[in-house]
């Protein structure tokens, strides 16, 4: 599923070359990459957690922001731990729908960004969250982000 259109954009966004399959699912409407979509297994076999990935580097730096003055602390008091695991559930089940049948040995883990209670890491919140998914909490960092 490696998406060759926007290959070297994604190579440039990461740092560093994608340790597995992906596909550009969000873009701006200049056609920049926003978000990817990973297999649910690294070229090595490595179960992948992170089903949707932020990239834009801006929206990565804003993020970071937020996360850096206590945002998730804050985020999972207003949301409550229940509905945040509502989101995991969600997120481990199309994360599942591409995992082949038959597979044979680990599979990925967890909810948003491998997260099994409360949250992780609201990039990844975020991400879901504009790959379409019902994420409050990346409902949350979409409103707040400056």
């Amino acid at each position: 599923m490696l998406h060759p259109i926007g290959h070297e954009e994604i190579e440039h966004l990461l740092g560093r070359k994608p340790q597995g399959s992906y596909e550009i699912v969000v873009r701006h409407s200049s056609g920049e990459a926003r978000v990817i979509r990973n297999e649910p297994f690294l070229d090595d076999g490595t179960p992948m957690p992170t089903l949707f990935w932020l990239v834009d580097s801006e929206e990565r730096r804003l993020v970071s922001r937020l996360e850096s003055r206590g945002a998730i602390k804050e985020v999972e008091a207003l949301i409550g731990l229940d509905r945040i695991a509502e989101t995991h559930s969600q997120y481990s089940q199309e994360r599942n729908k591409h995992i082949p049948d038959g597979h044979q040995g680990p599979k990925p883990s967890g909810g948003v960004g491998g997260t099994r209670k409360g949250i992780k890491c609201l990039h990844a919140h975020y991400a879901f969250y504009l790959a379409g998914g019902d994420d409050p909490v990346g409902a949350w960092v979409a409103m707040n982000l400056q």
